[in-house]
């Protein structure tokens, strides 16, 4: 194998890879191999829309999923109703999925997320760029996933796709927007190229941290959202939660180096409102079951798939005393899911907390 070029261009996916490959074009684009691990409810809609242009393979897990996506070209587990493209291809088997890749999409959940790409290592090319679609943070070192993606795979270009995104609303073919956030824009330019398809728009943003945090803070606010709307409490008192959580979550962000804009952004302000007020937000329905006065434990054996939030209310908390910044939404949610309070004794708490300035936290 060939050495490869020290970043990913345009050029790289406009004409010739790295090896000298001429580019395959395909309704006047070029087609590459794409390849997205993961088969939940996100990482098979982005499979799905890549595939119109883009010889596309899905990884799934479970060897089941990916016989029914190959075979029916359906998903029935995570996106019930809705028929995938007939030529997405879909594999259990690792290495057949990620060994001819051009492209390397992973839709995996955030605590799986290093253990599938150190499973992948030894059989992904190594110029490819690899984009996350997972929102979340790693239980421990606290890592963004594009962090994680340049110490598993160090050297390929790393990339984030986030934003308000809620699959079964692509798939039915509605208007969405995302951003492809990376900080090199000439990398971000092609990718989006690749990615956006018909109604689904995407723009680019360099402000990888920004975006990626704002991805995986909300889901915190949207899990206390829900409890909002599990205790009943109304539209103004979750109005209230979203644009407090919001200053929160921006606060925390920018210690952490993101930019102040980008949390008024598509992958701030727009994504929280998504998962907050959508009813198919797997984080606002653990909020809401747990504002009913259910317990976590059971709310989380009955959900197929995983509520981010919930781990990432842990880890919010390390990082708020890490950059010493207050956060008493976040922090009343995780008494919550840690089980020291009860989802109408934080609300009791945060209605019990003085008002000063808006601009403080509080």
């Amino acid at each position: 194998m060939s050495s490869a070029p020290s970043s990913f261009s345009c050029h790289a996916l406009r004409s010739r890879d790295p090896q000298g490959h001429q580019g395959r074009r395909r309704e006047g684009l070029l087609s590459l191999k794409v390849s997205v691990l993961g088969a939940g409810s996100w990482g098979t809609t982005v499979a799905s829309l890549t595939s119109g242009r883009h010889h596309t393979t899905l990884w799934a897990r479970d060897p089941a999923v990916a016989t029914e996506v190959q075979h029916h070209h359906t998903n029935e587990g995570y996106l019930p109703g809705f028929t995938l493209h007939r030529k997405l291809c879909a594999t259990a088997d690792l290495e057949e999925a990620v060994g001819d890749a051009e492209l390397l999409i992973v839709g995996v959940p955030s605590q799986g997320f290093r253990t599938v790409l150190e499973t992948a290592k030894p059989f992904i090319r190594p110029w490819i760029p690899v984009v996350s679609l997972s929102k979340g943070l790693e239980t421990g070192s606290l890592l963004r996933m594009t962090q994680v993606i340049k110490e598993v795979l160090p050297g390929r270009p790393a990339a984030a796709l986030t934003g308000p995104n809620i699959a079964r609303e692509i798939m039915a073919g509605q208007a969405a927007a995302a951003v492809i956030a990376t900080e090199d824009l000439d990398v971000a330019a092609a990718l989006q190229e690749v990615l956006q398809r018909g109604v689904f728009r995407i723009y680019t943003n360099h402000d990888v941290i920004g975006c990626e945090l704002g991805g995986a803070l909300k889901n915190v606010i949207a899990i206390a959202t829900g409890m909002a709307q599990g205790l009943g409490v109304g539209d103004n008192t979750r109005a209230t939660v979203i644009t407090r959580g919001l200053a929160e979550l921006s606060r925390l962000g920018v210690a952490m180096g993101g930019e102040a804009a980008t949390f008024s952004g598509l992958t701030g302000m727009g994504d929280l409102v998504a998962t907050c007020v959508s009813p198919n937000s797997r984080n606002r329905q653990v909020g809401e079951q747990l504002g009913k006065g259910r317990e976590l434990a059971d709310i989380l054996a009955e959900m197929k798939m995983v509520a981010e939030g919930v781990k990432t209310a842990v880890t919010v908390q390390e990082l708020a005393h890490r950059h010493g910044v207050a956060m008493p939404v976040c922090e009343a949610i995780h008494r919550v899911i840690i089980g020291e309070s009860k989802a109408v004794d934080a609300y009791r708490g945060l209605q019990r907390q003085s008002a000063g300035h808006e601009a403080e936290p509080g």
